[in-house]
């Protein structure tokens, strides 16, 4: 019978289509700081926090991950209390100084980010965070709590507006003390007198880019008499920087000044400015002297500028200061202090400052250490002098992150990754938080500065009865801190029976300058328990800031050991023939006999992992006698399997494991295999897989190939009953349950395409080629062929671009 199955299209020529993300096609208005819409928002569960500590004994603090633009606030009755917000609603409080807990408030509304924090002088709380009705944003949300986030009260509303909203409060004991001020896009300022139980509109000025924000001051004599509010109008690359008054708590402000300071920052591109693909903004921070120091009233504007003053050229942090009230400004003050301004970036900036000192704070992303200007680090420094000089820039962040992070989720051209972060202070130190992007992720970190490194030698002491450990801590450098430190050490937990004395070497228990150490001592009394007993370290300044812990294991009578695979939680062991998976930590008494085992393989689908050894060259069950602490790894080498498919039964090698990357052989018994009723030819291999073998022609030449391989692979072996090699190639054993043909792949092309086709029995096969007029321009394939599923490869280097029909007849 002869039947035609398909007539199908196919165009010989290569086409290039450009697409864009799905997460960038929207509406980027630049004159709104807002998430895009699409962007990936973290919905992480809250993560321990912990110290990410250097080599020089610096630490940050790892909250976990969230979604950028954070805020930090800190408690002025206590300064071992900080709060910080993130985007959308992520929020980490501590109140010891060193440890973060979560308890995210609901603020019974829907929010949209953009989250602002403040602490009255009373020690209230304040969070606002961006409302939105029906996926459009109005206006704020604001929420209270009396105890540092512990608990929370019913949420109120705040401000309105549509866009990058800012909060601050009144800290101190003046007239208008606990006043609470919020400012949002348009140009909306509301206040509180009631310690944030209803705000109410006090004034409105044109906002029409982001960076409308508040400060408190003093004017004269009078503490919080000045209450400064800064708009951003004009166009993006000459924005405006308006200056307004309040000398009477918010009743009424008058205009002060209006300048133009910056005209770009980084590059200019879709309508923003940007750091290596990062979108960025010149706000204009403000902040105003509140202290009873030497520059009590004054005014501080911060801000990033390029230099040279356009697009492309590489932007500074400059500080201006005023000492009227913000009529008028002195000459820009350079911030960053490195070699060569014009070859770094730094932007980003946050500034605070403090309410008993006087002390000027600013913090940024510097590129400094990084000669690609790719990454960055964070940046600090202080003034003493009213903003005149500023103090040697500091380090902050322990790891270089790289600025452009396609991989954490925001979006945008350039992409969304945080327009701001914060900083505050104390007498003593600062506390700033912001997003790093060095795991390639939007997670979350707070440090102090200035601030001192501290470390200890060792995670684990033993000893028995009767003796004692001593355990130094080490204090090797500081970042400009001056102050003492003093040392605590006490015991998470104490033992049963007998006791265990925690002491300082020499009653000498805080330092004064660095480097320099203190010595704990702990003595084992009496018969104590075998076992484990953490010792906890804490350093605190004398305020009890900068905080940092350390812990130490001691161990008493008793050692550590602690076991893992090389294959993460994928294999089990068992200690005394309980089974476990992953790293875990066993704690036994001295002289006790232990039994360890590991299991002999796993197969897990196409790979296989076989036992190798344990790292202190035990067998695979091993009994230990516990005398002395142990890390023990148990290594399993992978085996991956070499898949084999064949239409004929005369192949070697396939369907087997091997070891990772070691050589084997595979291949056809002979290159021409007979059976009673037909003749088959080998033609080659076609591989799939990573690392798989791919015959480089169809000749057969390839019978017995050597080969290795770091992942499963598959291997088809091609036959044909044609003795002379053409470009046709059986691709699977199975016998299809009807004829057909298919589209060619790729398709468009250039110049080479392959055909694929069906054919439910032994026949008699014809493929040709044809150009838009029905002309033949070529045969495939014209031949007897048994029963299978084939492929046909297809070369129009000779042709002319265009449309092309093909068609098979059986």
């Amino acid at each position: 019978m002869r039947r035609i199955l398909l007539v199908m299209v196919f165009i010989l020529g290569v086409l290039t289509i450009g697409l864009k993300d799905m997460y960038f096609s929207w509406d980027d208005d630049p004159n709104l700081d807002q998430i895009p819409p699409g962007s990936i928002i973290p919905d992480n569960p809250p993560e321990p926090s912990r110290g990410v500590v250097d080599d020089d004994g610096y630490e940050n603090f790892y909250l976990g991950t969230d979604f950028a633009e954070p805020h930090i606030t800190m408690n002025p009755r206590n300064p071992t209390q900080s709060f910080t917000a993130y985007n959308t609603n992520s929020v980490h409080a501590t109140i010891n100084g060193y440890e973060w807990f979560t308890n995210t408030p609901g603020f019974g509304v829907s929010l949209s980010g953009d989250p602002v924090t403040a602490y009255d002088s009373l020690g209230n709380l304040y969070y606002e965070n961006m409302r939105n009705v029906g996926g459009s944003i109005v206006g704020t949300q604001i929420i209270k709590s009396t105890n540092n986030s512990q608990s929370w009260l019913p949420s109120v509303a705040g401000n309105t507006g549509n866009d990058k909203n800012w909060i601050a409060a009144d800290q101190t004991s003046g007239p208008y003390a606990n006043y609470i001020y919020s400012t949002m896009t348009p140009g909306n300022v509301v206040r509180s007198t009631n310690q944030g139980a209803s705000f109410s509109p006090v004034f409105s000025a044109s906002n029409n880019l982001p960076g409308m924000m508040v400060a408190v001051g003093a004017n004269g004599s009078v503490s919080g008499g000045a209450v400064y509010v800064v708009t951003n109008t004009g166009s993006s690359t000459s924005p405006s920087f308006n200056i307004y008054r309040s000398t009477n708590g918010g009743g009424a402000f008058n205009f002060m000044s209006s300048s133009q300071f910056v005209n770009f920052v980084g590059t200019f591109t879709g309508g923003r400015h940007s750091v290596e693909g990062m979108r960025t903004r010149p706000y204009p921070f403000i902040t105003a002297d509140n202290s009873y120091g030497p520059n009590r009233g004054r005014l501080y504007l911060v801000y990033p500028k390029n230099n040279p003053d356009q697009s492309g050229a590489k932007p500074d942090i400059i500080c201006r200061y005023s000492t009227n009230g913000g009529a008028s400004w002195s000459s820009p003050v350079l911030v960053n202090d490195d070699a060569n301004t014009t070859q770094n970036t730094q932007f980003m900036p946050a500034t605070w400052c403090d309410k008993e000192t006087g002390r000027l704070y600013i913090k940024w992303m510097d590129t400094r250490d990084c000669p690609t200007s790719d990454s960055a680090l964070i940046y600090a420094t202080y003034s003493d002098d009213g903003g005149a000089t500023f103090a040697p820039n500091q380090q902050i962040s322990t790891q270089k992150m790289k600025i452009n992070c396609s991989s954490c989720g925001g979006g945008g051209d350039p992409r969304y990754q945080g327009d701001y972060d914060a900083i505050v202070s104390n007498s003593q130190t600062s506390i700033m938080s912001w997003t790093d992007f060095r795991v390639g992720r939007f997670d979350s970190y707070v440090a102090y500065f200035p601030d001192y490194a501290m470390k200890v030698n060792t995670d684990k002491v033993n000893f028995s009865n009767g003796q004692t450990a001593n355990i130094p801590v080490l204090f090797p450098s500081s970042k400009l801190y001056t102050n003492s430190v003093t040392v605590t050490a006490t015991l998470d937990s104490t033992p049963s029976s007998g006791s265990i004395n925690i002491a300082f070497q020499n009653g000498r228990d805080s330092i004064t300058s660095f480097p320099d150490s203190v010595i704990i001592t702990a003595t084992a009394v009496g018969n104590v328990t075998p076992g484990l007993y953490p010792l906890r370290i804490v350093a605190r300044g004398p305020n009890g800031t900068p905080a940092h812990m350390r812990k130490v294991d001691l161990l008493v009578n008793a050692s550590c050991i602690s076991v893992m695979t090389n294959r993460g939680t994928l294999l089990q062991y068992t200690i005394n023939g309980t089974p476990y998976t992953g790293p875990e930590q066993f704690v036994f008494a001295n002289g006790t006999n232990v039994t360890i085992s590991a299991q002999p393989f796993l197969t897990a689908g196409s790979t296989k992992y076989v036992f190798d050894n344990w790292s202190n060259g035990g067998d695979t069950t091993q009994t230990i006698n516990v005398s002395q602490n142990l890390d023990l790894v148990c290594t399993y080498k992978a085996q991956y399997m070499l898949t084999m498919i064949s239409s004929q039964p005369h192949t070697f090698g396939g369907n087997e494991f091997y070891d990772s990357a070691a050589t084997f052989t595979f291949g056809v018994l002979s290159r021409r295999y007979i059976t009673p009723t037909d003749t088959f030819y080998f033609r080659g291999w076609t591989g799939l897989g990573n690392g798989a073998y791919t015959s480089a022609d169809s000749l057969g030449g390839d019978d017995s190939v050597q080969w290795s391989m770091n992942n499963p692979i598959v291997e088809i072996c091609r036959w044909s009953q044609d003795p002379s090699p053409i470009g046709i190639s059986q691709i699977g054993s199975e016998i299809p349950d009807k004829f057909d043909l298919f589209q060619n792949y790729p398709n468009p092309f250039n110049p080479t395409t392959k055909i694929r086709y069906d054919l439910a029995g032994n026949t008699d096969v014809s493929i040709k080629v044809y150009d838009l007029l029905g002309k033949e321009v070529k045969t495939l394939v014209s031949q007897k062929q048994n029963a299978g599923r084939y492929e046909v490869s297809f070369d129009g280097f000779d042709l002319s671009s265009g449309i092309y029909f093909y068609r098979i007849v059986t």
